[in-house]
């Protein structure tokens, strides 16, 4: 109970933040934070709780954007309608990759490389067909309607805090059900959880859909605050590295680690950006050493630090 309540209070603190801070730079930095920590709690939920490391979980987030996208500028949904619908787009992408992956028992590096490989093949279909704008990409135009999210800072605040509130129920939920059991005991061996009668297929398969109805929130949410996606940005390796980036930061297989990692990141970006200006690239090259860093000398990430100096 005291990681629901931490979860409230986290909440609230979060939602008083426009009623103290006058900044719409600080806001941004708040919500791209917030951001990054839905795409980290995604990745979380299926490589840190299920131990599936994937390399392309932009498959997810790109189907959700694009799927956004067109609903909206190709179709005129609502765009209130068009969020669910490219969730469960999202969930269904991860089912189908899941299918063929766990049905032939890929794992490990198998599956991540399946997981990046079907991020390329979707990057190359977005690139390639006009109804998704082709190379050029899709613009959600600003419409004085029920089109578009048409909220200020302060709206697409509460907006991806909802999110990421949902998402921390989600991995709170994993960490203390019967099926939260399942998933970890899948993840430390597979064989001895279908020797004691779990249903190895069945948990890989609802937690991979989870993880891909997430992340196609996250990729949604990209779209209505920014209002433009392309393939590259959609089903580019820079979102698959965020996300997992945020998780093995903050402590993988916890509930609070994709935040405290996209927290920690956020900052190292803004200290990276004001050092070492905009150069392209610059920010993957930072993540990669503090990548190196992380698996060498703490594998357990942020939270696992402060868990064992705790104890």
């Amino acid at each position: 109970m005291r990681s629901l309540a931490a979860i409230g209070v986290f909440a609230l603190l979060i939602a008083l933040v426009p009623a103290m801070v006058d900044s719409g730079y600080l806001l941004n930095a708040i919500i791209m934070t917030l951001y990054a920590a839905l795409l980290g709690q995604a990745w979380n939920i299926l490589g840190g709780f299920g131990g599936l490391f994937s390399f392309g979980h932009a498959v997810f987030f790109g189907t959700g954007a694009y799927a956004m996208a067109v609903l909206q500028v190709n179709f005129g949904w609502n765009a209130w309608v068009a969020l669910p619908a490219a969730m469960v787009l999202g969930g269904a992408v991860g089912g189908f990759i899941g299918a063929l992956s766990f049905r032939y028992g890929l794992r490990g590096s198998y599956f991540a490389l399946v997981t990046l490989a079907f991020a390329e093949v979707f990057r190359v279909l977005a690139n390639t067909f006009q109804f998704t704008g082709a190379g050029v990409g899709l613009m959600v135009p600003l419409k004085e309607s029920a089109l578009n999210m048409q909220f200020g800072k302060t709206g697409f605040l509460y907006l991806i805090l909802s999110f990421l509130i949902a998402a921390q129920l989600v991995a709170w939920w994993i960490r203390h059900s019967r099926f939260g059991a399942w998933l970890q005991a899948v993840r430390d061996n597979e064989e001895s959880a279908s020797a004691l009668g779990v249903d190895v297929f069945r948990v890989k398969m609802l937690a991979i859909v989870m993880a891909g109805m997430l992340m196609a929130c996250g990729g949604a949410f990209y779209v209505q605050y920014l209002h433009y996606i392309d393939p590259h940005l959609a089903f580019g390796a820079s979102v698959s590295v965020q996300a997992l980036m945020a998780a093995i930061v903050g402590g993988i297989g916890s509930v609070w680690g994709p935040l405290v990692g996209a927290a920690a990141l956020q900052l190292l970006g803004e200290l990276t950006r004001n050092l070492m200006g905009d150069a392209p690239g610059i920010n993957l090259i930072v993540y990669g050493v503090v990548l190196v860093l992380m698996v060498n000398f703490m594998p357990r990430g942020i939270v696992g630090l402060a868990t064992r100096w705790k104890r």
